[in-house]
C-alpha cells in the first residue's frame, strides 16, 4: 500500500510522529543526538581516531537537517578496535562482519566509512575519504575541515545520480553558514566548478528570501 492509499488517521499519525521527531531533533534531544554523544564519548575514551561525517556533521557546520543515523569515518584498524571493546555492550553489527552497527540503547544506526573509500559511486576519483587525523575537536565532536567535507559531498553528488542531495547540502550549507566563494580555492579542481555553481545558486536563494 502506498502512502496515497493510507487511511486519513494513519496519515495523521505519521505526520505527528514526524513533527515530534523533527522537534526533538532540532532541540538536540533526539535519540540520534544521544547516540552521537555516546559514540563520540566511547571513541574518545578508547582513543580511536575518527571524524563525524554525514548529516550530523552538516548540522555541526551550520546547516540544520534531520537524520536518523550517525555516519563516522574510521580506519579499518579503528573499527576492529571499537568492535573488540564494545560489541555486546550497547552495540551490535547490522549483520555478521558488517562495518555498519546499531546502537541498541537508542536504536540508531551507526554507518562506518573507511579511510580511502571513494564517495558517491565508489569508483576511483581524485577525491577520497581522508585520514581521521585531519579532524579536529570542534565543540563536542571531531570534524574534518569544512572544505574537506564539502569536497566529499560534491564528489559524491557528481558521481552518483541518486546522491544528488549531497549537492543540495553543499548549496544549503553555503547559504546557512555564509561560506565564501574563495573556499573553492581549497577544493580539488575536479569539484571546484560545482562549488562555484552551488555558491551562486545559494546567493540567488538568499535574494529570493528578501
Amino acid at each position: 500500500m502506498s502512502n496515497w492509499d493510507l487511511p486519513t488517521a494513519e496519515l495523521e499519525r505519521r505526520f505527528w510522529e514526524g513533527a515530534e521527531f523533527s522537534g526533538r531533533f532540532f532541540m538536540a534531544e533526539s535519540p540520534v543526538h544521544k547516540a552521537l554523544a555516546k559514540l563520540v564519548a566511547t571513541l574518545e575514551r578508547d582513543n580511536i581516531p575518527y571524524a563525524i561525517v554525514g548529516a550530523m556533521a552538516l548540522n555541526a557546520y551550520g546547516h540544520r537537517r534531520a537524520t536518523e543515523d550517525v555516519d563516522v569515518l574510521m580506519t579499518r584498524e579503528g573499527l576492529e578496535q571499537f568492535k573488540a571493546r564494545n560489541l555486546g555492550l550497547g552495540y551490535v553489527e547490522k549483520f555478521k562482519g558488517s562495518k555498519g552497527m546499531r546502537d541498541t540503547e537508542f536504536n540508531i544506526g551507526v554507518d562506518v566509512i573507511y579511510v580511502g573509500e571513494y564517495p558517491g559511486d565508489g569508483k576511483p576519483k581524485p577525491v577520497r575519504f581522508p585520514e581521521p587525523s585531519e579532524a579536529e575537536l570542534q565543540g563536542t565532536m571531531r570534524l574534518l575541515p569544512v572544505h574537506r567535507f564539502i569536497e566529499l559531498k560534491l564528489a559524491s553528488g557528481l558521481s552518483a545520480e541518486h546522491r544528488g542531495k549531497d549537492l543540495v547540502d553543499v548549496q544549503e550549507l553555503v547559504k546557512s553558514a555564509n561560506l565564501p566563494l574563495t573556499l573553492g580555492d581549497l577544493l580539488d579542481e575536479s569539484v571546484r566548478p560545482e562549488y562555484e555553481k552551488r555558491w551562486r545558486l545559494a546567493q540567488m536563494a538568499k535574494l529570493d528570501e528578501h
